[in-house]
């Protein structure tokens, strides 16, 4: 009887060591631990700190928007794209992203950009702010656009509405 006691003990201390450990790593979360505040809200900041991480600000069209790395329809149905052929900070800096008829369309008001309108752009902990130099549409086949550039730049690319053959292409020059 006490050997059966101590055994069945045994086994539910070993069983909620487990289900520390387990949370622990990271790979189990208890349903009480999601409507705990703290969990709630640290989980929060990691979310946060995450999309603060690699960002494209554009006040004058009231944009901000986390970025990730390719330009695949899954990547640019979450995020801003990245061009993986361009630079991530220094030189030219190559992003796309959908502008109509899908779930996030981050560049619809592209067409709206003026030369002189600021850009800011957020890679880790390298802040840099652009100034729109050019705007202009190009054929889908042109990637001059994101060749490398000598001055910090930063290309913006999207399609042209009703026009698949042509993209809309934003660049500017760091200030």
């Amino acid at each position: 009887m006490i050997i059966f006691f101590s055994l069945n003990r045994f086994i539910s201390s070993f069983s909620i060591l487990t289900k520390k450990s387990t949370l622990k790593a990271g790979f189990q979360v208890e349903s009480q631990m999601e409507n705990n505040p703290i969990y709630f809200n640290k989980m929060q900041e990691k979310e946060t700190k995450k999309i603060a991480t690699w960002y494209l600000e554009i006040p004058s069209i009231n944009l901000k928007a986390e970025i990730q790395e390719g330009t695949t329809k899954e990547v640019m149905d979450q995020a801003i794209g990245h061009f993986e052929d361009t630079s991530r900070d220094i030189g030219n800096v190559g992003l796309a992203a959908h502008n109509r008829g899908y779930a996030k369309n981050y560049f619809e008001n592209l067409k709206n950009l003026k030369e002189g309108d600021v850009i800011y752009y957020q890679h880790q902990d390298s802040k840099r702010e652009y100034i729109i130099t050019k705007h202009c549409i190009i054929k889908d086949t042109d990637w001059t656009n994101l060749e490398e550039t000598e001055d910090n730049t930063i290309t913006l690319i999207t399609c042209v509405e009703n026009q698949p053959e042509y993209r809309r292409c934003v660049q500017g020059k760091e200030k």
